[in-house]
């Protein structure tokens, strides 16, 4: 079997430890990035030996060099390397009342971590005939009310999957994205919980005013729990884009992902607005 290498960002839970676990069973030496000591551990005694736990904060550069000398000193001459850009976190809300470091914090991880480290292994990425999965987001081509921090996120990893892509044609390196649509992970809980707090501090005036929007935010999180695909469909997608002969620069995973995305550029906003609210159960 061919030596086979591959970091993963976000590997301490959902789809990133899912890829970590599965890439791990296909045969892959995984090294999985994570932030907390703990979650170090838990991957290396579960992944039956074929996991390297690498601690790595993609927006901190000497966390991201120390990631490069740790995956250069373990790779052999003759493995191939991939890059599975997968860190993330979602900042959610009514842009009105969103902190604007939050803004920033939301680019800086999804976007701008991701360039980082992209750019910090690209030198190992050409040695080892590598590839690159970047883990957008049917949010990247549609922005429903109330995400508009991650979907923003997302449409700019579509412009980045496309530029990169063509500058590095010649490298032969692959560029892959992944275009998930719900997808059930603890992300969306995690974020409506912030997103009530901060609605909740708000001064009585205002605090009345988003009174409606309080009730959808929480049905926006139960309705992207209900019918969320397993981690595990996108982790089996980031197999193929590893191991195909030659994988397609973007992949729509969910039938959601393939309806919204293909509809989008062809509707006129106000029914595409009108769609969005529905598929959120949002509209009255």
């Amino acid at each position: 079997m061919e030596n086979r290498s591959v970091l993963v960002t976000g590997a301490s839970s959902g789809i990133g430890k899912e890829c970590a676990l599965l890439l791990a069973r296909h045969g892959f030496r995984v090294f999985a990035g994570v932030r907390k000591q703990r979650d170090a551990e838990a991957l290396g005694e579960a992944g039956d030996g074929r996991i390297v736990p690498v601690m790595i904060d993609v927006t901190e550069a000497s966390s991201i060099q120390a990631a490069v000398n740790t995956v250069r000193e373990a790779l052999p001459a003759d493995a191939t390397f991939a890059l599975v850009n997968n860190a993330g976190i979602t900042v959610a809300g009514p842009l009105e009342i969103l902190p604007i470091d939050s803004l920033r914090r939301q680019f800086e991880v999804n976007v701008i971590g991701q360039v980082a480290v992209t750019q910090a292994f690209l030198p190992l990425l050409r040695g080892h005939r590598g590839r690159i999965v970047i883990m957008g987001s049917v949010l990247g081509r549609i922005s429903p009310p109330l995400v508009g921090p991650y979907a923003a996120a997302k449409f700019a990893l579509e412009a980045i999957t496309d530029s990169l892509s063509i500058e590095l044609r010649g490298s032969g390196i692959r560029v892959v994205l992944l275009e998930p649509g719900n997808i059930a992970t603890p992300i969306w809980e995690k974020s409506k919980n912030n997103v009530l707090e901060r609605l909740d501090s708000l001064e009585p005036v205002r605090r009345a005013l988003y009174a409606k929007t309080r009730a959808d935010i929480v049905r926006i999180a139960r309705a992207f729990a209900r019918g969320g695909l397993a981690s595990s469909h996108v982790a089996r997608k980031v197999v193929h884009a590893l191991t195909v002969r030659a994988p397609r620069t973007r992949y729509r995973i969910g039938i959601d992902s393939k309806i919204l995305s293909t509809l989008s550029p062809l509707v006129p906003d106000r029914f595409r607005y009108w769609l969005t609210r529905v598929v959120l159960f949002l509209a009255r």
